[in-house]
């Protein structure tokens, strides 16, 4: 009886290693892709406040520096600082003045106080402010922020939204 023998394929030790980079380029095009799609050209960071919905809406404008002001169900906010209280969809009656009920006195002040004191930025001399506002605030409740900002020399008001949904 005879003994198989194994199969040993030749190996051509003169011959030189080649390396298939196909499938690595295909690799890092894909990862380029994605970056450059959630790279963001906006020179503004907006941080949406925890609770708040924005409206949807299919602008592509990219926002300019300005004030952040945040108004949701529960309270109005200039960046991260808490101006007044908003309950059922308004403000407390003692944050507004006696004698015009669409004034909020203590934005008012935040403002006034804004804009005297930061003179060399653009966006506050210009009178420049990004609002991010609940989609389910009635409109008498975003007219009052609007008048008492164009009040304290902030005339240049954007609304916050989400691009599609």
């Amino acid at each position: 009886m005879s003994r198989r023998r194994r199969f040993e394929p030749k190996v051509n030790h003169n011959s030189t290693f080649t390396l298939n980079i196909t499938s690595m380029t295909d690799m890092f095009v894909l990862l380029l892709v994605f970056l450059l799609q959630s790279y963001s050209t906006s020179d503004v960071q907006i941080n949406p406040v925890t609770g708040l919905r924005l409206p949807s809406s299919a602008s592509q404008v990219n926002p300019t520096e300005a004030v952040k002001i945040s108004l949701s169900q529960d309270e109005l906010k200039i960046d991260e600082t808490k101006i007044a209280d908003v309950k059922n969809a308004d403000f407390l009656p003692q944050d507004l003045e006696d004698k015009d009920t669409n004034f909020i006195k203590p934005l008012f002040q935040e403002l006034d106080k804004l804009a005297k004191s930061s003179s060399d930025k653009a966006h506050i001399k210009e009178g420049r402010i990004l609002l991010q506002a609940d989609k389910e605030l009635p409109y008498a409740t975003l007219r009052k922020v609007m008048y008492t900002a164009s009040m304290a020399g902030f005339p240049q008001l954007k609304l916050v939204t989400m691009v599609g949904e």
